[in-house]
Formats: C-alpha cells, structure tokens, sequence
C-alpha cells in the first residue's frame, strides 16, 4: 500500500529571526509535517538551536537536510541527534548524508581532514550507530539519509527510515530503477527533495551552478510546475509511479504550495 504523504520545508534564516520565527509558525500552520533546516556552517545559526526553537514555537516535527558527516565527529553528531529528540519528544529526525559537492574545500577551509567517500559514507554509518546506542532500547530517532551511489544506497536500506536520493538532471526512468529496489527491497520511506519550482531555485537546496532549462529539457524530477494544482498532480503521478510520499520543498514555496499540502497531506 502507498504511505500517505507529507510534506517538508527547508527553512534557513534569511531573515532577521522574529521574520524566520513567524514564517516557522505559518508552515505550521499550512498543515506540512516537518521543518528542516541546512548543515551550512558559518553561513546558518547551528542546527540544534534552529530546530529546538522551531520545535517549541509549534508541533511540527523538526529535522536537519541533512548533516554534512565529514564535518563533525560520529559521537557529537549523534549526541546532538539524540539530544533533539529527547528535547522534541520523538519529533526530530536526523538527515545525513557524505556532504555536498565541493564539501573538499570546506573541510580545507576548517583545517579538517578531508577524506574520501568511503570513509565518508563510514563516518556515516558510525554516526547512526552512536545515535542507536544513545538511544537505548526504549526510543528510535528516525534516520533520512540522501544517497546516489550503489554502496550509500546499500548502507540506507540497511540503517535508515527514509531515503531520498542526492538527484540531478536524472532522466525518470532512471530514478524510477534506483526507487525500485527500496520498493522491494526494505520497507522505508522514500523522500524526494524538489529544489526548483517553475524557474525558482530554492536556498540551499541545489548547487549554485544549476542548469535550470536542463532540468526542464530532461523532466527532472528535482522540478516541479509553479501551478498548484499541476504540482499537486504531478505529485500524485510520482507516488503512484515510482513510490514517492515525502515531499520537500524550499521555503519560499511553501506558501504558494499550501493547497497542495491542504489536498493530499494524510491521504
């Protein structure tokens, strides 16, 4: 059976906070399920700050799209994971993933040891197990993880709850082999991150080089029409056809795209 959808938005403060504070409390109230915020340091306020006070401001569920593994060590990131949700009472849910691309020279840039994927992707498995250990018998903090290639995709199927994949200018029939094998495979939920929306480019969401007309060109599934009602179709088509639930979008959609949460939320 489909699992009913829900909704997410990727809120950095690009505001002054009272600004971010009250668009928070109106994503709630627009009935998404969860608010998510990036791993961008020096540019974003940390992301247990962010998502503790989001948490207190209303229900919604709060999380991290995603954490970059490589920049902090296992132990602090699932203590902080863990930390969340005790404080949020079961509502964060802890994206990670290897990093972005050029994650190379920010590591540089932090004096940090820049690794290669493997052990990245190791860094990640090391992480979800300190969060398992933090957690204890008694409490489970769901896992998102974003993943392309054969070996991330393994390491999800294996630890996390949710999975979207790092896309780009993928053609659908593509990502509809890649989504087949968790459709078989492991019972998870399957998120798709949409950074583009008609010609608009979400805030930290896609890379800064992004080929718009290309995603177009090639019915990538990182777009969706700016027309509410189109979207909310094509939505449905993507669950239908290849499994998607959990939908992402940036924060300056999130108001346009309340109807479309309004129809299909739940359902």
């Amino acid at each position: 059976m489909a699992r009913p959808f829900r909704f997410g938005v990727v809120a950095p403060l690009r505001t002054d906070p009272p600004t971010w504070r009250d668009h928070v409390r109106r994503i709630a109230d627009n009935g998404y399920s969860t608010l998510l915020v990036p791993d961008f340091p020096l540019t974003q306020p940390a992301p247990a700050p962010m998502l503790a006070t989001a948490a207190a401001l209303t229900d919604l569920r709060v999380g991290t799209w995603v954490y970059a593994a490589p920049m902090r060590p296992a132990w602090m990131t699932a203590w902080e994971a863990h930390s969340l949700s005790l404080l949020t009472e079961g509502r964060f849910e802890m994206g990670i993933g290897t990093g972005r691309p050029g994650i190379e020279d920010e590591l540089r840039d932090k004096g940090l040891p820049v690794v290669p994927p493997s052990e990245r992707l190791a860094q990640v498995r090391e992480a979800v197990e300190a969060l398992r250990d933090l957690d204890g018998p008694d409490r489970r903090t769901p896992v998102a993880m974003a993943v392309l290639g054969p070996r991330a995709r393994a390491l999800a199927a294996e630890v996390a709850d949710t999975v979207t994949f790092a896309l780009g200018d993928q053609p659908r029939a593509e990502v509809e082999r890649l989504a087949r094998d968790f459709r078989t495979g492991a019972d998870l939920e399957l998120a798709l991150a949409v950074p583009v929306v008609g010609d608009a480019v979400a805030a930290h969401m896609a890379p800064p080089d992004i080929d718009i007309a290309a995603l177009h060109a090639a019915d990538a599934l990182t777009v969706l029409p700016d027309d509410p009602a189109a979207a909310a179709e094509e939505i449905q088509r993507r669950r239908e056809e290849i499994g998607f639930s959990y939908f992402i979008f940036g924060a300056d959609v999130a108001d346009r795209f309340a109807p479309v949460v309004a129809e299909l939320a739940g359902r």
